[in-house]
């Protein structure tokens, strides 16, 4: 369920916002759906203004990767 916030204290940028709740990989991931879960906050510039309510992706689900055999290169 995408979670909202609203900007209080200082104007605040999309990528801080993003980094403060998911940490920096998924910041950046999760961007372009932040983008289009808000319509119309690209126009308002890069700088998020204070009282505007930003609606933030859900995380995404964790997929399980395959693990890779270690290599000893002495042994």
């Amino acid at each position: 369920m995408p979670k909202e916030i609203t900007v209080r204290g200082e104007p605040i940028l999309l990528d801080q916002l993003l980094y403060a709740e998911y940490g920096a990989v998924l910041a950046r991931d999760l961007l372009p759906a932040a983008l289009d879960l808000n319509p119309g906050l690209a126009a308002m510039g890069p700088v998020i203004p204070m009282g505007t309510v930003v609606t933030l992706p859900d995380r995404p689900a964790q997929t399980s990767t395959a693990l890779r055999p270690v290599v000893s290169l002495f042994g």
